[in-house]
């Protein structure tokens, strides 16, 4: 059968199996999630990486509609907080001067000293971590620390996994990060049991991405986990994104080399349309 073919053939069954809507069953959780306020808390830095933050962030905005989620952007101090990176060094020394780079500012509501409760407590990352690093700026990983016990999910997007690390959340978990950065980020951390094939994985309360992009693919995972199906898979065919539903997979692993990778794993597949309910 022809390659064309056979992706025509596989996206007909997808459409398929989606105009077969199904009854859903909520877990009990999920119930006391949609009448409930879930607190969410995202830590921001300079040099942050946009997707990081304005990709998942996409998601919970829509899903704020139909449910109530409070949202805290925290960082050293109140105010904009810069996307560019900020002057660092690269691993040979030279000094990396990027101020000729967009930059996107976020406005911090809260600092590590002034954040709320949380229920929910996003990392991102972003080339920043390297001058953070080059300081001894441990603020980001202290608050991790701090806030652990009290929060009830933590995620991580891309190298946000090294703070996870650096912060001892991770250790005798297993997680995963960016596979553009993998030796740097991985190197962090005590026992940690890191997945080089992973889109995401989740570890108890713990969910960490591979890079950027697969920070949206994990939320929608989370959301789902956190909400059930039925109106986050309605509101991502309403944002038109089909995100990467397979945790395991990430094709990035083959592209980037990342050691202990299944290099063997195809680098494309078939994304499409998550299935809705009545």
């Amino acid at each position: 059968m022809k390659p064309s073919l056979v992706s025509a053939v596989a996206v007909l069954a997808q459409w398929a199996q989606l105009s077969l809507a199904k009854e859903y069953t909520y877990t009990e959780e999920q119930k006391r999630n949609a009448n409930r306020t879930l607190s969410v808390g995202y830590v921001v830095f300079p040099g942050y990486t946009i997707l990081d933050v304005f990709g998942p962030l996409q998601f919970l905005s829509d899903l704020s509609w139909p449910f109530r989620i409070d949202l805290s952007v925290i960082a050293h101090a109140t105010g904009a907080v810069h996307s560019r990176p900020p002057l660092h060094h690269s691993a040979d020394g030279m000094v990396m001067d990027m101020t000729h780079m967009i930059d996107a500012q976020v406005v911090a509501t809260h600092t590590f000293a002034t954040a709320p409760p949380l229920d929910v407590l996003i990392v991102p990352g972003g080339i920043g971590d390297i001058t953070l690093q080059e300081n001894k700026d441990t603020s980001i990983e202290d608050f991790v620390a701090s806030r652990f016990p009290t929060t009830q999910y933590v995620l991580s997007v891309c190298s946000g996994a090294g703070f996870l690390a650096r912060a001892g959340v991770l250790d005798g978990r297993r997680a995963t990060a960016t596979k553009a950065t993998w030796a740097q980020v991985t190197r962090n951390g005590n026992n940690v049991t890191w997945v080089p094939s992973a889109r995401w994985v989740r570890d108890g309360k713990v969910w960490t991405s591979s890079g950027v992009s697969a920070g949206m693919d994990m939320m929608v995972a989370f959301l789902r986990d956190v909400y059930g199906d039925p109106v986050v898979n309605k509101s991502m065919n309403n944002v038109e994104y089909a995100p990467h539903v397979d945790p395991t997979w990430d094709p990035f692993s083959v592209v980037h080399k990342v050691p202990g990778a299944n290099m063997s794993m195809p680098l494309k597949e078939l994304v499409g349309p998550l299935e809705e309910y009545p």
